[in-house]
C-alpha cells in the first residue's frame, strides 16, 4: 500500500532535520508523499519544494497555524499553498510572531530569575527560522543538564501551569480557516482529540465547517484505536474528509518516526488525493 505523511516539521520551526533532509528521509521510508507543515511559517517551503524536484516523493507545501477557540488551543494545518501565496502566510501571522516572541522572551527572563541560565541567543541558534519556541528552550535546558529530556523540560518547567510560560494570544481558529481557504489551500484540524473532547468537537466542527474546514486528522501518532474510531465518526457526522500525519519533529520527539509514528502508523495515499482535491493547487 502506498503511504504518505501529511504532518511534519523541519528546522524552520521546532524540528531537527532540514527540509532537504526530511525529503531524503521520506525516500528512505518509502513514502509516496510528504507535507512540510512548520509552525506558523512558510520559510522552509522553498528548500523543501526544491528538494522534491529530484525526489520520488511528492512534496506538499503547508503550514501549521497555532490558533484559539473558546480559550482552547487548536492547531489548523493548511496544505497545498501555491508558491505565490507563501509570503501571505507570514504577513497574516506577523502580529502572532511578535506576540509569540515577547512571550518566549518573558519565559527566559523568568527562568533566569529562578536560576536557570538560558539565553534567547542559545535558543535561536537551534532554529533555521526567525522565531524560537519552547522546544528550543527545552533543548538548551537539556544541553546544560537541567533536565534529561525535552519532555522533562515541559513537564517540570515549560508547561503553562508551572508559572514560567504565559502563552501569547493566538489568532482565532475560524480566522485561520478563512485565511487558508481564501488562498485556495486545504484546511485541516490537526490532532483534534488532543485539543478538544468529543463533546467540544461537536460544538466546534459545525462552526469550523461553515468557515471552510475540509478535514480532520483521523490517523495520528498519539491516537489509540478508540480515538481513531471517534475521529472517523466525527468526520463522517460533519461531512469532513480524513487526513493524517506523524507530526515528526526529529530529535525533538525522538520516539516518533517519519511516516510511521510510533511504528504502526499507515496513512493511505487516498488521503493525499482527497486533500489535494479540496484545494485549488493544480487549478487555474
Amino acid at each position: 500500500m502506498k503511504t504518505v505523511d501529511l504532518h511534519s516539521h523541519s528546522t524552520f520551526s521546532d524540528g531537527t532535520l532540514t527540509p532537504t533532509e526530511l525529503v531524503q528521509l521520506a525516500e528512505k521510508q518509502g513514502l509516496s508523499a510528504l507535507a512540510l507543515t512548520d509552525h506558523n511559517t512558510s520559510n522552509g517551503l522553498k528548500e523543501f519544494m526544491e528538494a522534491g524536484k529530484n525526489s520520488s516523493v511528492i512534496t506538499i507545501p503547508g503550514c501549521e497555524f497555532s490558533t484559539e477557540w473558546n480559550g482552547k488551543e487548536i492547531h489548523v494545518v493548511g496544505l497545498f499553498f501555491r508558491e505565490e501565496y507563501w509570503s501571505e502566510i507570514d504577513d497574516f501571522l506577523e502580529l502572532n510572531h511578535i506576540a509569540k516572541m515577547n512571550s518566549n522572551l518573558a519565559l527566559i527572563e523568568r527562568l533566569n530569575k529562578a536560576g536557570y541560565s538560558v539565553t534567547a541567543e542559545e535558543a535561536a541558534a537551534l532554529t533555521a527560522g526567525t522565531d524560537f519556541n519552547r522546544a528550543h528552550v527545552a533543548r538548551v535546558l537539556m544541553a546544560k543538564g537541567y533536565v534529561k529530556s525535552v519532555q522533562e523540560a515541559f513537564d517540570k518547567l515549560l508547561n503553562e501551569n508551572k508559572g514560567y510560560y504565559i502563552p501569547a494570544k493566538k489568532i482565532s481558529s475560524i480566522a485561520a480557516i478563512h485565511f487558508i481557504k481564501t488562498y485556495g489551500a486545504t484546511a485541516i484540524m490537526a490532532h483534534p482529540l488532543l485539543n478538544l473532547t468529543p463533546e467540544e468537537m461537536k460544538v466546534f466542527l459545525p462552526e469550523a465547517r461553515e468557515a471552510g474546514l475540509d478535514a480532520i486528522e483521523t490517523i495520528y501518532t498519539e491516537f489509540d484505536e478508540e480515538m481513531t474510531k471517534t475521529a472517523i465518526s466525527l468526520a463522517g457526522k460533519f461531512g469532513l474528509k480524513q487526513s493524517g500525519g506523524s507530526d515528526f519533529h526529529g530529535q525533538t520527539k525522538p520516539d516518533i518516526m517519519l511516516g510511521v509514528g510510533w511504528g504502526n502508523l499507515k496513512i493511505p495515499y487516498k488521503f493525499y488525493k482527497d486533500m489535494l482535491g479540496c484545494s485549488k493547487y493544480n487549478k487555474s
